[in-house]
């Protein structure tokens, strides 16, 4: 055990309040320019009442002949559900960008059944007054079959 002097203390003391300090300031000013020290509202939205909500996912078929959501994550398929998002117009023109999913798969789970067919799909949910109305509809924006 290391017992903290009173200047130790005090200093601890400063920098915890000048912390709480520019959170304060960056949370009432609303800004994200003061990040970490405001808040992120770019994570932090509102959805109208009367909305479509998409999310995009990509499905596989295997080699074990099961359909399975890839997990688009780093852990996963290697690949990030951002990037995935980011690049789906891409994805539609040339859908052979689909491949790096299945060999990020394959090397991460060499274990695992093998993708043998991906399809990028948007999913709509459709919000009336709020609430779901209705289940999402499923629109496949592109498909690859994967090469070996």
């Amino acid at each position: 055990m290391v017992r903290v002097g009173r200047i130790g203390k005090g200093l601890r003391v400063l920098v915890a309040v000048a912390g709480v300090g520019l959170l304060i300031n960056g949370s009432v000013r609303a800004s994200d320019d003061a990040w970490p020290f405001g808040p992120m509202s770019q994570y932090a939205m509102s959805v109208p009442d009367d909305a479509k909500i998409d999310y995009t996912r990509v499905s596989a078929v295997t080699d074990a002949g099961t359909t399975v959501d890839v997990p688009l994550n780093i852990e996963g398929a290697g690949v990030a559900r951002a990037e995935i998002e980011a690049r789906a117009g891409e994805i539609v023109k040339n859908p052979s960008l689909l491949q790096q999913v299945a060999d990020g798969w394959a090397r991460k789970h060499p274990d695992q059944p093998k993708y043998v067919k991906l399809e990028l799909i948007r999913d709509t949910t459709q919000l009336v007054k709020g609430r779901v109305e209705g289940p999402p509809t499923s629109q496949v924006l592109a498909t690859w079959e994967v090469r070996r």
